[in-house]
């Protein structure tokens, strides 16, 4: 019977030729991140341990742990896929789309996020703007949730295809069961101390394949001179970037996908570096949430501040071996190109996501293989498990508390996380199939940061800095922003209304969604009752204590701790990079 189970479940040929020592290395890990998960079990007894961790972890783990949350699909699949596409403009997505709104939200929002004791960023919503926003919020964000962690589910599915040539559907399922088996025994303290795990797992993996393929193309000048060939030998109806487009990250047309340099910056620089940039970075409870789990507000501003270190040197990490992977491996120059080479970690033909799988193939030995193989494993899993962990803690607080079932007992609320994690990683099963129809994952990542991210920023940064704002005006603003966004794109997609290439399309949007929510939350509140100033303390920057703010013991601490001199360092390294590069 050509339909029977074990047919379906047959291995087919695969993408990558491990060996023993290869399987060896992701056993002894995945050992790990269960023991790990069984460990963190102990520790939990009530809903904030699940939740929070307790708020008991110390900076340098919840800053590494910010960074590895991050660290998952868009870091490693989306940014090398986008290197291989366009090279070194990809940057932007670190030293101008992440650095500034990390050093943000630790110096100017981390305090009330911390100091209002909330569980998650729709709590802050409902105190700020009432239950409409925090409904709409709530909801937007979890969906959110879904489909990103789809997103990470399909490339972790996709490793175990290549690596075993099992279906895909197969490989989905046992993806999942195995980052559900870590979140649900022990909860946030078992994601967190699994991505400081998986931090220094992925920097392993990753930085060989860099020095081995620097090295093979005779070094970075090496790699200059393959990428100036490809492009001048490249047919004119493959479209493909000029070299100096490909190798220098200003004006970032490449990315931008402006033809006038000048509308390329400002789409960058505000579209990508500021509604985008701080509309991720400053609400996204994926990553509030691991500051949030710090045991000091002086440790939770300094987390995302910690994690900004790193951060700005992932790009030598995953941009740069696409960027090589463009040049060294066959099929991902054919498809650069404009050809469809076949294969594929889906099986469905090569795609830019692609990139570092085959660069592993091609460069690196058995051992190493294994090793960038386990760190690829650590990425995805590390990237779920934030989403999965984030979505429980929302829809049990901020939905299934706050509108089905309320004044339940902690134990109840426990328990209902507790499915909430099986049934959101249930759903990523099928939303990963959503994502395998985009060729590159930060297309589909940065159209969903638009939709909801963007309007979300809007209206937290209004209502942040503007006690006038009423709570009309908050859910109106959310709403507004996230349709103009929606049917600008349904119109770019479906209505033929305008196109553009790279990212342009996801800048334009974020900025629509991002000044339509503005413009109506600025006329509704006009017309609409404000709250008293007496409820808006701990919410607004105005209305808040200095003392409520900050650390009383900071200033005691030597420099290099205290959160506003780190933070000045963080930035002129970035700089540095911008004009270096």
């Amino acid at each position: 019977m050509a339909n029977s189970l074990p047919a379906l479940l047959a291995p087919r040929e695969t993408l990558i030729q491990a060996g023993a020592v290869d399987y060896l290395i992701l056993s002894i890990y995945f050992a790990f991140v269960l023991g790990i998960g069984f460990l963190a079990r102990r520790q939990v007894s009530d809903s904030i341990d699940f939740f929070l961790s307790g708020r008991s972890l110390p900076a340098w783990v919840t800053g590494l742990a910010f960074i590895s949350a991050n660290l998952g699909a868009v870091e490693i699949m989306g940014m090398s896929a986008t290197g291989a596409q366009i090279g070194i403009p990809t940057v932007h997505y670190f030293w101008v789309g992440a650095i500034p709104a990390m050093l943000f939200l630790g110096v100017v929002m981390m305090p009330f996020y911390y100091g209002s004791k909330v569980r998650s960023v729709p709590e802050f919503m409902l105190r700020r703007f009432g239950k409409p926003a925090h409904l709409v919020n709530a909801i937007s964000f979890a969906v959110a949730q879904l489909l990103i962690a789809g997103v990470n589910l399909y490339l972790l599915g996709s490793i175990v295809h290549a690596l075993l040539g099992w279906p895909m559907w197969v490989t989905l399922i046992v993806a999942a069961a195995i980052v559900l088996s870590y979140i649900t025994l022990g909860g946030l303290s078992a994601a967190i101390y699994n991505e400081v795990l998986q931090f220094f797992v992925i920097v392993a993996s990753l930085l060989p394949l860099t020095l081995i393929g620097l090295h093979r193309l005779g070094g970075w000048s090496g790699l200059e001179a393959k990428i100036t060939a490809a492009a001048a030998s490249a047919p004119p109806a493959a479209k493909v970037a000029p070299a100096a487009e490909q190798l220098h990250s200003w004006p970032g047309q490449a990315l931008s996908g402006f033809d006038s340099p000048i509308l390329s910056v400002v789409g960058i620089v505000f579209g990508l570096g500021f509604v985008l940039s701080f509309g991720y970075w400053t609400t996204n409870f994926v990553e509030v949430q691991r500051a949030m789990a710090s045991d000091s507000i002086s440790a939770a501003r300094k987390t995302p501040i910690i994690g900004a270190f790193p951060k700005m040197f992932v790009p030598f990490l995953t941009i740069v071996p696409g960027m090589m992977a463009a040049v060294l491996v066959s099929e991902i120059g054919q498809l650069k190109n404009g050809g469809t080479p076949a294969g594929g970690s889906s099986g469905n033909g090569v795609t830019f996501n692609d990139s570092l799988l085959l660069l592993m193939r091609d460069v690196l030995p058995n051992g190493l293989l294994g090793l960038a193989i386990t760190g690829l494993l650590a990425a995805f899993m590390a990237g779920m498990a934030a989403n999965i962990s984030a979505f429980n803690t929302v829809f049990s607080y901020d939905i299934w508390q706050e509108y089905v079932v309320k004044n339940r007992d902690d134990g109840y609320y426990l328990g209902v996380g507790r499915l909430a994690t099986v049934a959101a990683t249930l759903i990523a099963i099928f939303t990963a199939s959503i994502a395998g129809g985009f060729s590159n994952v930060m297309d589909y990542l940065q159209t969903l940061f638009g939709f909801f991210n963007a309007p979300l920023f809007a209206t937290f940064i209004l209502g942040m800095f503007w006690k006038r704002m009423t709570p009309h005006a908050g859910w109106a603003g959310l709403v507004s922003g996230t349709l103009a966004a929606i049917g600008l794109w349904v119109a770019s997609k479906f209505g033929g209304a305008f196109t553009l290439p790279g990212q342009g399309l996801a800048f334009v949007c974020a900025s629509t969604a991002f000044i339509v929510d503005v413009a109506v939350s600025v006329a509704v509140t006009m017309f609409t009752r404000p709250k008293p100033a007496s409820e808006l303390v701990g919410l607004v920057y105005s209305e808040t204590p200095v003392a409520d703010r900050t650390d009383p013991l900071e200033h005691t601490y030597p420099w290099y701790r205290r959160t506003v001199p780190l933070a000045l360092v963080a930035l002129v390294m970035v700089i540095a990079l911008n004009i270096a590069f």
